[in-house]
């Protein structure tokens, strides 16, 4: 039998589920006693909810309690949420895996180009955001994502986004073909 849960731990989960949105390492520790491990009671609380169905997850620099995983299909059929077009999950996967990116770069990479209300569906979902502007003729916007695309996809940082040889290996990612060009003479 465990001992009684310190106070530091007990005011973290308190804190984290009054929380309407995810709350930042910074703004937990404004609330906590000096000295106080946040790390470890973050660590400690996050494991006495793995196997529940809601779990304390990490998204950047930022703490939420979440639906578990496995359960979300079943809830999200609740909640009524709609799925992303095939053109707006490779536009966001583009982004994810090439950020900062312009809108002609990501349209070069896709081979076609976006329809007008793309950038702004995944901008109004939070997932992505401006990220300045690149220094070229034109000064064309810079896209990224946003910790709340990292909370939507369950990761804690992009580095845990899978490889194109992890993709490829699924089955996920086709190799792409070689342009064809015609020969010599014809066009």
């Amino acid at each position: 039998m465990s001992g009684p849960v310190p106070y530091a731990r007990r005011l973290l989960e308190a804190l984290l589920f009054a929380a309407d949105s995810p709350v930042s390492m910074r703004e937990l520790a404004k609330h906590l006693p000096d000295g106080t491990d946040l790390e470890a009671h973050l660590a400690a609380l996050a494991a006495d909810y793995a196997e529940r169905g809601i779990q304390l997850v990490r998204s950047g620099d930022s703490w939420s309690f979440v639906t578990a995983p496995d359960l979300a299909a079943a809830l999200a059929a609740e909640a009524g949420e709609r799925k992303l077009s095939r053109a707006a999950m490779e536009t966001l996967a583009i982004i994810a895996y090439h950020q900062p990116i312009t809108r002609a770069e990501i349209e070069d990479l896709r081979g076609v180009q976006l329809s007008g209300g793309t950038l702004d569906l995944l901008f109004a979902q939070g997932w992505i955001a401006t990220r300045g502007r690149r220094e070229t003729p034109g000064r064309p916007v810079l896209w990224g994502t946003t910790d709340e695309f990292l909370r939507a996809f369950s990761l804690e940082r992009l580095s845990d986004l899978p490889s194109p040889e992890d993709l490829k290996a699924a089955g996920l990612l086709q190799p792409q073909a070689a342009p064809e060009t015609a020969p010599a003479g014809e066009e």
